[in-house]
């Protein structure tokens, strides 16, 4: 049981950030090491509710209550094994994960949650510090092949089960490097992509193949006993207004793709450089965020984050009552770079790093901007110069622009961050012949069974889908519970039954938080 005044006797605290003008000069991680006895101060604010709503909130029904009370009396290792047997992955959710499992603490309801996600991640690298991460490797071999395309947390999920469940499981990835996503999508200073590597380097011990440089043909996936599609939403969703052709305006994803690849050592700087730019991200969600934080460290002159929605409320808003994950104003450790305000004290080689002579002395780095929408780009010689738009309120449920509300926006960078419509339609899944919903997902049935009526002759492997591509775009704690639950249902299909856990069914599964 854990301690029922531990809530009473610790404040919420979470571990400090790297100072704003360090940070900003290279790719690390921005979080300092927790000082020590903190996170068991932490876990130890976890108390006896009886009913553990997190478990509803975490989409891999991660036994949170008791692997927060083992930390709590530094049980570290049985800590780790209790979070692993949910969890293939939680150095990666606990890094990039929204915690929705924290929006459903019964804490949470009158009260600062638990810092789940914190303790989460000090118990995986405790483990891989002390040597206790070690691949499992299969007891038996079952003789079948398993195909999974796409090396996604979704992808590697799967994978992972499957070959522990003793099948040979071939990953194929079209990138030059597993990880979907999570190598090419997100800035290393969220996540460093040595974590990837090490994940990789244990499935590889237990036996899991991966081919990159490869895009799968059906003709490629027939010889296989079953094949899972975890291909993801790769299609951006565009922005169909007036000069949208101009150079200067780029998708989000090749944003932060060229800059991850300078970070891969695939080249010195990336071919997408908003060094001395008024750089302009179009969209509030995650992705945008990412690309302001990266233009902060390329030496953005000035950026600004365009949202179309209103700015969230301080306290949950009433449209998300607990236990739901909550509307709340959040500030991302990007945004709190962009507050930053220029000292005119800062080091030569801070303001080299940083770009600061372009930059008056109290002036703050970045903003976001609420309420606005974009009508057209203009600009001169084919390049972007300029952003149209006006502020928009919410009438009747529809957006509706404001009188009298037209602005005009510098911008000789704009980076166009409206996430994704649904998996690409073309190549495997044609091939395949995929049927997709009116929301371009791909259909599937709900043990993750597709139905395929395939171009080639005699293809006989039974196809799954798993992960963004069926459910649509999400969280990556949902990729990892679709991954998981896909593999037990492969592997069901394929003996007779299976031992392998499922936390989710693409039956009651929300699509969205």
């Amino acid at each position: 049981m854990a301690d029922p005044h531990g809530f009473m006797n610790y404040e919420r605290k979470e571990p400090a950030h790297r100072p704003v003008p360090l940070r900003l000069m290279d790719w690390r991680e921005v979080y300092e090491k927790a000082p020590d006895g903190q996170i068991q101060e932490q876990a130890t604010r976890c108390m006896d509710c009886g009913v553990a709503f997190c478990h509803e909130g975490c989409p891999l029904g991660n036994i949170i209550p008791e692997w927060n009370d083992l930390v709590r009396q530094e049980r570290w290792q049985e800590a780790y094994d209790r979070l692993h047997a949910t969890n293939n992955f939680p150095d990666f959710t606990g890094r990039l994960c929204p915690a929705p499992c924290e929006g459903a603490c019964v804490l949470g309801i009158n009260d600062d949650a638990v810092t789940i996600k914190n303790v989460e991640l000090d118990i995986v690298e405790r483990a891989f510090d002390e040597g206790w991460v070690e691949p499992i490797r299969p007891t038996m071999q079952t003789g079948m092949a398993v195909a999974v395309v796409g090396s996604g947390p979704a992808g590697m999920a799967a994978a992972q089960q499957l070959t522990r469940a003793g099948h040979r499981v071939t990953v194929f990835e079209r990138d030059d490097r597993i990880g979907g996503l999570m190598r090419y999508g997100v800035p290393e200073y969220k996540m460093e992509a040595r974590y990837i590597d090490r994940r990789i380097r244990q499935m590889e011990l237990e036996g899991t193949e991966f081919r990159t440089g490869v895009s799968p043909t059906a003709r490629d996936l027939a010889g296989f006993d079953s094949v899972v599609l975890c291909t993801g939403t790769a299609v951006a969703r565009e922005l169909a207004v007036d000069g949208r052709d101009l150079e200067g305006i780029y998708p989000a994803m090749e944003y932060l793709t060229a800059q991850n690849r300078v970070n891969e050592g695939d080249m010195s700087v990336s071919a997408i450089n908003a060094k001395g730019k008024k750089v302009v991200v179009i969209g509030g969600g995650d992705t945008g965020t990412d690309c302001f934080g990266t233009a902060l460290r390329q030496g953005a002159a000035k950026v600004t984050q365009f949202d179309i929605r209103a700015r969230a409320p301080q306290n949950r808003a009433a449209s998300t009552p607990w236990p739901m994950y909550p509307l709340t104003y959040r500030v991302a450790t990007a945004h709190e770079e962009g507050e930053y305000v220029v000292t005119g004290d800062e080091s030569a080689d801070e303001i080299a790093a940083l770009g600061l002579a372009t930059r008056g002395a109290g002036e703050a780095l970045g903003k976001r901007i609420y309420s606005v929408n974009t009508v057209s780009f203009h600009g001169s010689d084919g390049k972007v110069e300029t952003i149209r738009g006006n502020e928009v309120e919410v009438i009747d449920g529809k957006r509706t622009p404001m009188e009298d509300t037209d602005f005009e926006f510098e911008a000789d960078l704009v980076l166009v961050a409206l996430g994704f419509t649904g998996p690409e339609r073309g190549g495997l899944a044609h091939e395949l012949g995929m049927e997709f919903d009116a929301r371009g997902r791909m259909v599937r049935d709900n043990e993750y069974r597709a139905t395929v009526r395939p171009l080639v002759p005699n293809f006989k492997p039974q196809v799954y889908v798993a992960g963004d591509n069926g459910r649509g775009q999400s969280l990556i704690v949902w990729a990892i519970a679709e991954g998981r639950a896909a593999a037990a249902a492969v592997d069901k299909d394929l003996m007779g039954e299976t031992a392998l856990p499922v936390a989710v069914s693409p039956s009651t599964a929300p699509i969205t938080l």
